[in-house]
């Protein structure tokens, strides 16, 4: 006969295959919910200044400041194995030492949860009550994921390593997302469309140009 000690290691192995069978099986379902995002960015207003771009900062250097509306919807993400989604604005520009790389910043990033998951949140009282409220009887609340900001302000500015960044070209604004499920991996924004995945439709602004640096008024009296 079995120990004790055999039975329960036993028990505990059929029970970890068990569970670590149906994890699987909850992360593939999503490759069968089909991702159909929409997001639509433009740039209302561009201002390069110098500056301390950040509290942190050693040193003035030009950064850029830039305001965009964005309305976005990227309700089709949220499935029953969705715990959040991270979404994020970057502006990408041409390297100018190489064709083959391309400079990137974010501007502006924002999480939206999962009802089930609201508690998760840094939030005040009243903001998570209208969360439940908005969740009641609801597995996922179909206005999740729908954004729209218009003349935002970007959380972060525009720097690059040569502290100069005026005058550049052919600069736009993209739109990103990073799925987090409550089971599986963290999927990103595809490059190329799988199956029911399909890449943000639109998510690109026209492209557009950093302005001059703005010289201060006491500058242009000196």
């Amino acid at each position: 006969m079995h120990s004790s000690i055999v039975r329960i290691q036993n028990v505990f192995g059929f029970f970890t295959t068990v569970a670590f069978v149906v994890a699987a099986l909850i992360a593939a379902s999503d490759l069968i919910a089909p991702r159909t995002p929409s997001a639509n960015v433009a740039v209302k207003d561009v201002q390069v200044v110098r500056g301390r771009p950040h509290y942190y900062s050693s040193k003035k250097e030009e950064y850029a400041v830039i305001k965009f509306s964005l309305s976005a919807d990227l309700s089709s993400l949220f499935t029953w194995n969705t715990k959040q989604i991270f979404v994020y604005v970057s502006a990408s520009w041409p390297n100018s030492t190489s064709t083959e790389l391309t400079n990137e910043a974010v501007i502006w990033d924002t999480i939206i949860t999962n009802p089930s998951a609201d508690h998760l949140q840094n939030i005040g009282p009243v903001a998570m009550k209208k969360l439940i409220r908005s969740a009641k009887g609801k597995s996922v609340d179909p206005s999740r994921g729908k954004i729209e900001l218009k003349n935002q302000k970007a959380k972060y500015q525009i720097t690059a390593p040569t502290g100069k960044v005026a005058e550049t070209d052919n600069v736009v604004l993209k739109v990103h997302y990073n799925v987090q499920p409550w089971v599986g991996i963290l999927t990103w924004t595809p490059q190329i469309e799988f199956g029911g995945w399909k890449k943000v439709k639109g998510g690109v602004s026209k492209v557009f140009k950093l302005p001059a640096l703005k010289v201060k008024k006491e500058e242009k009296k000196a």
